[in-house]
């Protein structure tokens, strides 16, 4: 591949008027329908292909697809953060004022994902009679966060892209959950792919730390860059994540693996091949 022809080509993609209230409404808006496109599309083959998805309750259809819609961005988030973390030379320099254009453009379309989130939470909530407050909370700031570097165009954007590699762990979450379901909890790969999400929470630890780090070294930049209300919705949620969100779910993943439980329904333990307190045979997903 020739480099030069790459940066010409991503350059293309990438290269908007971001300051342009119709071009950060328009990626939002592209954000979501991405995504609702990708929860549609799960919906669509999990109907067709999956025997497991089928005998779900429309409840658990839902979180199935969303979890799907979650390892989707939490790939593109994966790819953003640590180009953002480990790669970039402009974000190396400088982590409290820097943008990129590809920045610009994954934060945006990361905006209209959470839009989604929020959306689908609440109608959730409201269909089924339910109240996650974690899971609210958790998107109302994240949404948050993104929404206010919409309205502050001159927002850093690392912290924001920093916040998007937190959601490293959901690919991991979403093959968790299938195979729970599937009643595959006993096989090498469950357990494999439980660890992996383990560690991934250990390193959303390390890296709430990292993130605490630079806000810290960097105290009158940052909340002169941000602004009062940005600035508390920002750390409203790195502390929330820091000290309730990340330490309550690395822990029920951790029980989770020596007790394999459906945790979000109905918490009863899956043993030896069984779903939901009901021995069932291993089902093909």
């Amino acid at each position: 591949m020739n480099p030069t022809s790459d940066d010409q080509v991503f350059g293309t993609i990438f290269d908007w008027d971001y300051l342009s209230w119709e071009v950060r409404l328009t990626f939002i808006t592209a954000g979501f329908l991405i995504y609702s496109g990708v929860f549609l599309l799960s919906h669509w083959l999990s109907s067709w292909l999956s025997t497991t998805y089928q005998a779900l309750h429309a409840k658990e259809k839902v979180f199935w697809n969303m979890a799907v819609t979650r390892g989707v961005f939490g790939l593109q988030s994966c790819v953003a953060g640590l180009w953002a973390l480990l790669i970039d030379p402009v974000f190396y320099a400088d982590r409290v004022y820097s943008q990129q254009k590809w920045s610009w453009f994954n934060c945006l379309i990361a905006a209209g994902f959470f839009l989604l989130e929020n959306v689908a939470v609440h109608v959730s909530n409201v269909i089924f009679r339910t109240f996650d407050v974690f899971l609210v909370v958790h998107h109302l700031l994240a949404f948050g966060g993104l929404a206010g570097l919409v309205i502050n165009v001159k927002s850093g954007h690392y912290l924001p892209l920093m916040g998007m590699l937190l959601e490293m762990s959901t690919p991991s979450t979403c093959i968790s959950w299938m195979l729970l379901k599937a009643g595959c909890a006993n096989t090498f790969f469950w357990k494999a792919n439980q660890w992996v999400m383990i560690h991934l929470f250990h390193c959303r630890m390390i890296l709430t730390y990292h993130m605490w780090w630079v806000c810290i070294f960097n105290w009158n930049s940052v909340m002169e860059n941000l602004g009062l209300v940005h600035f508390i919705v920002l750390f409203s949620g790195l502390f929330a994540v820091t000290l309730i969100l990340n330490p309550y779910w690395t822990y029920k993943k951790t029980r989770q693996l020596l007790s394999p439980t459906d945790w979000n329904f109905e918490n009863k333990a899956t043993e030896n091949g069984s779903l939901n307190g009901e021995t069932h045979q291993k089902k093909t997903i």
